[in-house]
């Protein structure tokens, strides 16, 4: 059965399609994936352009483009989305800024989420994900009950832990919720190592120098 839109997809897509198939690869490359695991998404419109469900991506080409409607329903290709859809979905009903959502099994991140209820703010970067990243409990993959997991986790935040699991970041564009990804590997593996050490507690940021951290990030980079 065919689930190509009439006339297939169009530049916009095509373009977010080649976007999100480089930042598929990219997980690889980076070791935030092996495999086919983790999964990448980007909204545009009211399609949702996503990963399908167990394809190396170096062998994903332009004419492979997997498109669902907010609804779930397949409008683009004919490969069957990632497993995941239900995560990426939700992510998108409950944001309207959302427009890319990059879910990972980092090898450090899913360590925390073994350890911990939440990541400890050990680096300023945390007000980057607003606040705190907390663990959403365990459900089993592809699942709603995942995603609700998931949402509330995410309550006021752009990135969590899936307990024995992963991670889920999302951004307003696909180059910013890949970031936020890697950012939020990178302080769990900076928590993992210092608590490592034996006989010493981590410092940790609090709340003030989190909002601190947070307001002069509203003014970090190149001016629009």
């Amino acid at each position: 059965m065919t689930y190509s839109r009439v006339g297939g997809a169009g530049p916009d897509e095509e373009r977010a399609w080649a976007e999100l198939v480089a930042a598929a690869r990219r997980t690889v490359a980076d070791g935030l994936v092996v495999g086919t695991s983790g999964n990448v998404s980007v909204r545009v419109g009211d399609t949702v352009l996503v990963t399908p469900s167990g394809v190396p991506y170096d062998r994903l080409a332009p004419g492979d483009v997997t498109g669902v409607g907010l609804d779930g329903r397949q409008v683009l290709g004919t490969l069957v989305p990632t497993s995941e859809l239900p995560l990426h979905l939700a992510v998108y009903r409950a944001d309207d800024t959302a427009r890319a959502v990059v879910h990972t099994h980092a090898v450090h991140a899913t360590a925390v989420s073994l350890l911990v209820p939440e990541l400890p703010p050990v680096h300023y970067m945390t007000a980057a994900l607003g606040g705190p990243v907390r663990v959403a409990p365990y459900a089993a993959y592809g699942t709603e009950e995942l995603a609700l997991g998931m949402l509330d986790a995410l309550a006021g935040r752009t990135g969590c832990l899936l307990r024995n699991h992963g991670t889920v970041t999302y951004g307003t564009s696909l180059d910013q919720a890949y970031d936020r990804t890697a950012q939020l590997e990178w302080m769990c593996r900076l928590w993992l190592t210092a608590s490592s050490v034996p006989g010493r507690t981590p410092s940790l940021l609090t709340s003030g120098q989190l909002a601190e951290a947070a307001e002069r990030l509203r003014g970090y980079g190149q001016p629009d």
